[in-house]
């Protein structure tokens, strides 16, 4: 679980500096929660996970978006991105710090990659109705 995490955040091939980052975020969680650090991680991408996402299907000339229910393995790929990609975004110094903020606030509940998953379940509950055009 751990690698993929690493492995989705690496860029250019370094691994070394994404498990360093990544390793030092925890250390800061822990510091920060005192709670364990690799504990509130795994709850924070268990926050993060969507259960249901939309698709776009054509129907008769007309695009509907069909809610559908998520694989396991795209979940935790989704809940990894998610947690990365709104990691990066936020306004720390560094990538550890953003990083450790961004699970803290994933494990409380809060924060943009949990806003992101609810966002994606509202889709999916907003267009229930064409939920009988599933492939």
């Amino acid at each position: 679980m751990v690698t993929r995490f690493v492995n989705n955040m690496m860029y250019d091939g370094k691994k070394s500096t994404a498990y360093s980052i990544f390793y030092n975020a925890v250390d800061i969680v822990e510091k920060k929660t005192s709670e364990s650090g690799l504990e509130t991680w795994k709850k924070a991408l268990n926050n993060v996970m969507p259960a249901v996402e939309v698709k776009s299907r054509r129907v008769g000339g007309a695009n509907f978006q069909v809610p559908t229910e998520v694989r396991p393995e795209r979940k935790i790929a989704l809940g990894m991105k998610w947690l990365i990609s709104y990691a990066r975004r936020r306004g720390e110094k560094t990538m550890m710090e953003k990083l450790a903020g961004e699970i803290i606030s994933a494990a409380k509940g809060e924060g943009a990659a949990v806003k992101k998953k609810e966002d994606t379940h509202k889709m999916a509950e907003a267009n229930k109705a064409f939920s009988h055009f599933r492939f």
